[in-house]
């Protein structure tokens, strides 16, 4: 089971997020109390994931706090990504950007991704790569290849078995959406297109036998 601390803004955004999860049977959620720093409940929760709601005018300050870098997952909601994807949110720990309106889908999803190790960008929020790819790409900067997980690397074989994500979640013990982004993730890092694509690149990079 995740145990997720959700920090909001307000108490209304709190209780709003804390219901999206209650749903869920994987998730164990605690509510941030305001009688107390985040540093004494992190202590106290011990939790696997920290989900802050950044609220409509966000600062990440709150980030660089050494308790909430010390997280192995945060995962934001802001209304401004731009704001919040840069190497320094990376490093303090955050691991998943979303919308404020995000389906309870989305962040259900985010959280158990975040928890696994996966980065998570939402779709609305690509955009906000942008100008950082650019930059990179004007100062000459390469980026190297990432290597795949051995999560990922796992899943790339059951796909090369010609499995679904339902028999891969299920084999593996996981949610579909976590199968998904472990696959997003995975054509991303090696620049494919399809499931056959995917298969045929790691084949070729010596990552599943034949």
């Amino acid at each position: 089971m995740t145990t997720v601390l959700v920090a909001a803004p307000n108490a209304v955004s709190r209780a709003g997020l804390a219901a999206l999860l209650g749903a869920d049977a994987t998730l164990r959620v605690v509510v941030a109390a305001t009688d107390l720093s985040m540093a004494e409940q992190i202590e106290t929760v011990q939790p696997d994931v920290l989900l802050v709601d950044l609220g409509p005018e966000p600062g990440a300050d709150g980030l660089q706090d050494p308790a909430v870098a010390a997280l192995p997952a945060i995962v934001l909601l802001t209304d401004d990504a731009r704001r919040v994807l840069h190497p320094d949110t990376l490093r303090a720990g955050g691991r998943a950007v979303l919308p404020r309106h995000a389906t309870a889908e989305e962040i259900i999803a985010a959280i158990e991704s975040a928890a696994s190790g996966l980065v998570v960008i939402h779709p609305d929020s690509l955009e906000a790569l942008e100008p950082a790819l650019f930059a990179g790409e004007r100062s000459g900067t390469a980026i190297a290849q990432q290597t795949l997980t051995p999560r990922e690397t796992e899943v790339l074989g059951m796909i090369a078995d010609g499995l679904g994500n339902k028999i891969i979640a299920a084999r593996l013990g996981i949610s579909t959406h976590t199968v998904k982004f472990h696959i997003a993730s995975i054509f991303a890092k090696l620049n494919a297109g399809s499931r056959t694509e995917a298969v045929t690149i790691g084949i070729r990079q010596g990552l599943l036998m034949i």
